[in-house]
């Protein structure tokens, strides 16, 4: 039993109580596509805090793979734009290749290598190029991230119209688009020449029918489901969306009579096996089996992305190692420190809930130095 610190400030005593995640399946699942963003594994022994242990983080990826979900390597959830810089996802990316063996993978295309200050449209497709040429030709589908650097540059929607449209004239094949929300970025506020969520939802689908020949599929992150959906009814035939809302994800994957969401999701990191147990009642038609598995996992994800949710990916890399997918919490740049004890605890708690803690006794027995060193007895 441990005695774990809440909200409030009171003291509440804990014992694993939850079911044990399902068996994952043996193929990926067929009705939906899913990928789990995947996060990286810090090297916590080295002088330098940006360091990655290359070999823990890989097997992660075997980890999520051998649930039966596809990887989505070097997105916000691997702290692009929070420690990671570009030499290190080049090799992120190149090592993620090298293992991928056929198996489903996507990538990020950012244009995080810009130096600091302004850029113009032009560097910015130059970016972006250069970064899509490697994701390519390492063998995953391009995503085109949402750039710091145009939401700085643009005047309004025609400079977003200007550089994605000669990007996506220029791309080589399908490609997938992120449309991040400030809550995760706050530097991407405004992004489409918009500050209201559906007049930008509005400009993105317009650039959708523009490129549908390029554009396999936009990921929005908005938080909004209502947004979503109805973003989702404005794209054109062949153009999917995925969800990478981390609120509302079940309702959001089952769909209605006019279409669902595919899955990109960071939460899909810490929840593949229950995740990929769900999606495989979905392949069954089993739509209230899949319901019965994911819902209950909706309180701990909105614990992980609760405000300010750009510090989500401390919660993230928290439960990989309660789960023993690495032997420390520690994050790239120390980003660690970004969440309370309190919250921690709280992650503890409902994890359990959810069914989403591999080994209870680990998690407990991982818990109890954290504790000690916050001072809880």
């Amino acid at each position: 039993m441990l005695v774990l610190p809440a909200p409030g400030g009171e003291l509440l005593n804990w014992s694993p109580s939850g079911p044990r995640p399902p068996a994952p399946p043996p193929t990926p699942p067929t009705s939906r596509i899913a990928y789990a963003a995947a996060h990286v594994v810090a090297d916590a022994l080295a002088d330098e805090p940006y360091a990655v242990d290359w070999e823990t983080t890989l097997a992660f990826r075997e980890h999520l793979w051998s649930s039966g979900l596809g990887v989505a390597e070097a997105m916000d959830t691997a702290q692009r734009g929070m420690g990671l810089d570009w030499a290190t996802t080049q090799e992120l990316v190149t090592r993620t290749g090298a293992v991928a063996a056929g198996r489903r993978w996507c990538a990020g295309v950012g244009t995080d290598q810009l130096p600091p200050g302004p850029a113009t449209v032009a560097s910015i497709v130059d970016a972006w190029r250069e970064q899509l040429d490697l994701v390519a030709g390492a063998g995953a589908v391009p995503v085109v991230m949402a750039s710091r650097a145009l939401a700085a540059a643009a005047t309004g929607p025609d400079d977003y119209h200007a550089a994605y449209g000669k990007l996506l004239s220029e791309a080589g094949g399908p490609v997938l688009l992120h449309w991040l929300g400030e809550q995760f970025d706050p530097a991407l506020a405004g992004y489409w020449g918009h500050d209201d969520v559906r007049a930008a939802a509005r400009e993105l689908a317009t650039l959708c029918t523009e490129h549908a020949a390029t554009i396999a599929g936009v990921k929005v992150s908005v938080l909004d489901a209502d947004v979503e959906v109805g973003f989702r009814r404005a794209l054109p035939d062949g153009v999917a969306c995925y969800t990478g809302d981390d609120f509302n994800y079940p309702s959001l994957i089952a769909g209605d009579g006019e279409g669902h969401s595919e899955a990109l999701l960071g939460i899909f990191d810490p929840l593949a096996p229950v995740a990929a147990a769900a999606l495989a009642r979905l392949d069954d038609g089993d739509h209230a089996g899949f319901r019965a598995l994911l819902d209950p996992t909706v309180p701990l994800s909105r614990e992980i992305f609760r405000a300010p949710t750009r510090h989500y990916k401390t919660g993230v890399v928290f439960l990989a190692h309660l789960n023993g997918h690495q032997d420390h919490f520690r994050m790239i740049a120390g980003q660690e420190s970004a969440r309370t004890i309190t919250h921690l605890a709280t992650l503890l708690r409902l994890a359990d809930e959810a069914g989403v803690l591999a080994d209870p006794d680990l998690a407990e027995a991982r818990m109890r130095p954290l504790l000690q060193v916050a001072g809880v007895a």
